[in-house]
């Protein structure tokens, strides 16, 4: 039976089983529960995440050292810290399971590997990370301009999937509003 990695990956391109095989190999699975910590800031990222089922966050501290929820990602979604992870520079981002999940792990190291055994895989991955990055920064900047009623609603409309499953303090911190304006607004909406 195939992975969902590679069942995803099969929608961008052909993945003959013995390549599949490979790449099952080199990613490891990985139970993870809500507030587990993937990735610390303040070190280079050295693995990169898939996730099979559950929400993972990108996190930063702002200029008051609180922590502040950037972005989340989903199912069928790479995740890591992509400047960090490439370049091999420390970053103030970290990573952390929104909510219980099953991810696939694997290195950098192992991952160069895979891509020298299999070079049309770089590529693709670079393609997906590339797009998913733009979708990151689309959606992100979809939410200036409106005020926090108005964020909290297209937050609703545009990641329910989300929605239902991160804790509320979780979506104040990303949509850039207290959790007690969060919940007068949920009051309000209803």
């Amino acid at each position: 039976m195939d992975s969902p990695l590679i069942n995803y990956l099969r929608l961008f391109r052909h993945i003959p089983a013995e390549d599949a095989s490979l790449i099952s190999e080199a990613f490891k699975q990985r139970a993870v529960k809500e507030g587990d910590v993937l990735f610390t800031s303040g070190h280079v990222c050295k693995e990169m995440f898939f996730i099979c089922n559950g929400v993972l966050r990108i996190m930063i501290h702002n200029d008051k050292g609180a922590e502040v929820t950037y972005f989340f990602l989903k199912e069928n979604q790479f995740c890591t810290i992509l400047n960090s992870f490439n370049n091999e520079v420390s970053t103030e981002e970290g990573i952390e399971a929104a909510c219980d999940g099953e991810i696939l792990v694997v290195s950098k190291a192992r991952l160069i590997e895979l891509y020298q055994q299999l070079p049309y895989l770089k590529e693709l991955i670079d393609q997906i990370t590339q797009q998913a990055l733009l979708d990151k920064i689309q959606i992100k900047n979809g939410y200036q301009g409106y005020d926090s009623t108005e964020r909290y609603k297209l937050f609703l409309m545009r990641q329910p999937e989300i929605a239902l499953r991160v804790s509320l303090t979780d979506v104040a911190s990303y949509l850039g509003i207290t959790p007690q304006s969060l919940s007068r607004i949920r009051k309000n909406i209803r």
